[in-house]
This record gives C-alpha cells, structure tokens and sequence, in this order.
C-alpha cells in the first residue's frame, strides 16, 4: 500500500497522506514518498496546483519519532524533509485538513500556502505536552501566519482550535462542510492553477520575497521586474485579445 496517493483532476493534482492505521504520521518512507510525489508533479506542466489531504480519520497526527536513532539532529532533519518540500514547491498548494493535524501534521499544513479546514478538523501543536521542543519552523510559520498572541496560546497555553476557531484567529482561510471539503479546495486550486503557468509560479515567488521587504517604494521595484515580463508574454496577449473581444460582443 503506498504511503502517497496521487489523484489529477484535469490541472489540479490531489496528494493524498495514506498511513490511517498510524493517522498519516510522518515517518521516513512516507517523507520518500511525498518528496517523490512532490518532484513528479513539479515537472508535470499539465498540474498548476496541488491539495494536500490525508486518508480519513487523521490529515497528519505528527511525526513518527521511533526512528531517530542516536543522531537525534540527523533524525529530526529527516523527518522535517517531508513538509519542507512541500514548503518549497512553486507551484501553489492548499491544505484541505479534514481531522487531526498534530505537532509535524500542522507543520504540513502550515507548509501550503492556504489552508481548508472542516469543522472536524482539530490543530493541535501538541509539542509541550509530550516534553518537546517545536521544530521544523513551526513557532516562526505559526507567528507570520497567527501573530504572537495566537502563536502563544496555541504553542505555550495548549490551545487546540477546531475547524471553526480556525478560520476565527486565521490559521485557516475557511471552514467548509466535511463532505465538500476536497471539493472546494480542488475548485480554490482551480483558479490559481487555470492562469498560465509559467506566470503562477513567479506571483507566488514575489509573494513569498514580500516578507524581506519593508517599503512601497521597494514593493514597486520588486514587482516591475516580473510584471514588465509578463507584458512580453504570449498568454497577455491572448487573454487582453479575449477579453476585448468579449467587451466587443457585449455592446
């Protein structure tokens, strides 16, 4: 049984964790896997987005730490490969978190770069209460997402947030019904991946290198670049073409 399944729908691919037995935790041959998977569908110029989900009733119940060995630091960054991959895909990726996402299961879906929770859904960084250290760039990833009180009460005060308190402190964009869970983040993954795709991956860079930069003026300068590029691009062309036409045709 293959720890990742991949499932297309015409240009979004659906990375599925598949380990119920042990609630999709991380271990090695899984992180293989995943950073496979993740490899595959970067070449594949037929994806433009991918979702990140779990076999049911977990989407990542943390780490499998029964392999460390001795080299603890070796072992730790061995496990982090797994998520980090995901991190540093170019193409956009959604998290659609359909149960428990625990210690390194929330750092998968913090790794995406938006995330769907059901009501089912449970975050729980757990790290404190097993006597553990947050790892991975967990306390900075939840930081710039949450801000330091929320980084606080959910890593230091234990606070566990459910689908709902999710989307209320914006760990997550939205809560959406279990049983249509995948289906909208597939639509969600759509859209980013409908635009031309060479084009996609540079918005999400620009977006990701905004954080280093601290004035408008700078803003400006980063973005001329890639925009003055994109104005050179054939996809541009074609798509002001379509859309005159259609202004044309509604007159």
């Amino acid at each position: 049984m293959p720890y990742i399944l991949i499932e297309r729908q015409e240009r979004v691919a659906v990375v599925t964790i598949n380990d119920p037995e042990r609630r999709n935790a991380l271990n090695l041959d899984l992180n293989e896997e995943l950073i496979t998977a993740f490899d595959e569908l970067e070449r594949d110029d037929g994806i433009g987005a991918i979702v990140v989900t779990g076999t049911p009733p977990a989407f990542c119940a943390g780490a499998d730490l029964s392999r460390l060995g001795s080299a603890h630091r070796e072992g730790l960054e061995a496990i982090y490969r797994g998520f980090l991959r995901v991190s540093e895909a170019s193409k956009p990726t959604v998290a659609a978190v359909n149960g428990a996402a625990v210690g390194a299961g929330m750092n998968l879906a913090l790794a995406c770069d938006l995330r769907l929770a059901a009501p089912s859904a449970r975050f729980d960084t757990r790290f404190l209460d097993l006597g553990l250290h947050p790892g991975g760039g967990h306390t900075w990833m939840m930081r710039r997402i949450l801000g330091p009180q929320a980084t606080m009460a959910t890593v230091l005060f234990g606070q566990a947030l459910d689908g709902a308190e999710a989307e209320r402190v914006g760990l997550v964009w939205r809560c959406v019904e279990d049983d249509s869970l995948i289906e909208t983040a597939i639509a969600m993954a759509g859209r980013a991946a409908s635009g031309p795709h060479q084009l996609v991956p540079q918005i999400k860079a620009t977006i990701q290198t905004m954080a280093g930069v601290a004035t408008h003026t700078e803003a400006v300068q980063v973005e001329l670049g890639p925009q003055v590029w994109s104005l050179n691009q054939p996809d541009f062309a074609e798509r002001i073409a379509a859309l005159q036409q259609r202004i044309s045709g509604s007159r």
